[in-house]
């Protein structure tokens, strides 16, 4: 289905029939059905919403740059159209961002129950000196090749290198997305931690590189109440690649009957 917001096309569906409701918010680069098994782990007791980002999956592109702020306010105007005013929320990596900002903000016009973070983003550390090095490196070389006759000299050379540039996420983006990107990876969450209130269950894979497990425990030490579920030889997408302990455990978070 599709709906407008803002005059930007956003695909959405529904999925199970319950009286409660629970939204699923995306990871980053992702489109809505890979959390098709999350979304029927919980439908016997909730009516779950899953919906693509603009400039995720099927949804358009925003005109400009958006920062994590900006999709925590889509996420309100979407909900309200859709006449949701109380949710369970569910967030995967980038969709846990978005939940943190929603989460920690003092009025908001929905309201909050549970809050499932899976392999959340949010944790900016500092970077090592090789790091810090290798930005400035980075920084200059980009600056030489801009340069049009250092271009027109080693154009295939240069080519080469502006494609090796960055993550797999940043060199796949478009111009816009990749700023959206740039602003949320550079973004620290974690002062915003503990004016989150509601009960939240954090679930990470121990062989998570993107968002790695210390940045669970820094989650866990500074949302009031969250509890650590980990499960073990998973990565970032540890809800994938262990089905059934992954709905078991959201399940019983949920209060839903263990599923034969």
């Amino acid at each position: 289905m599709n709906i407008e917001i803002d005059g930007y096309n956003i695909c959405y569906k529904y999925t199970g029939n319950g009286d409660k409701t629970a939204v699923i918010l995306q990871g980053w680069g992702t489109e809505l059905g890979l959390y098709d098994s999350v979304a029927n782990a919980i439908a016997d007791g909730y009516r779950v919403l899953q919906f693509d980002f603009p400039g995720f999956g099927a949804s358009d592109e925003p005109r400009e740059p958006w920062r994590v702020d900006d999709y925590a306010d889509f996420v309100i105007k979407l909900l309200d159209k859709l006449g949701i005013t109380g949710a369970d929320l569910i967030g995967h990596s980038y969709g846990g961002r978005v939940i943190i900002k929603l989460a920690s903000r003092e009025k908001i016009p929905l309201e909050i129950g549970r809050i499932v973070l899976m392999g959340s983003a949010g944790i900016v550390h500092e970077k090592t000196f090789k790091q810090k090095m290798a930005v400035k490196r980075f920084k200059f070389l980009r600056g030489l090749f801009n340069i049009k006759f250092i271009y027109w000299l080693f154009p295939e050379i240069i080519d080469d290198w502006r494609s090796r540039q960055g993550s797999a996420d940043y060199r796949s983006a478009t111009p816009v997305m990749r700023n959206t990107l740039v602003m949320a990876v550079n973004e620290d969450l974690r002062d915003l931690l503990p004016k989150i209130d509601r009960e939240t269950l954090l679930i990470w894979g121990d062989k998570d590189t993107a968002t790695p497990i210390g940045d669970a425990k820094i989650m866990e030490e500074k949302i009031k109440g969250s509890g650590l579920v980990v499960l073990e030889g998973s990565t970032h997408y540890a809800f994938l690649e262990q089905p059934a302990k992954f709905k078991s455990i959201i399940r019983s978070f949920f209060g839903l009957e263990t599923a034969s």
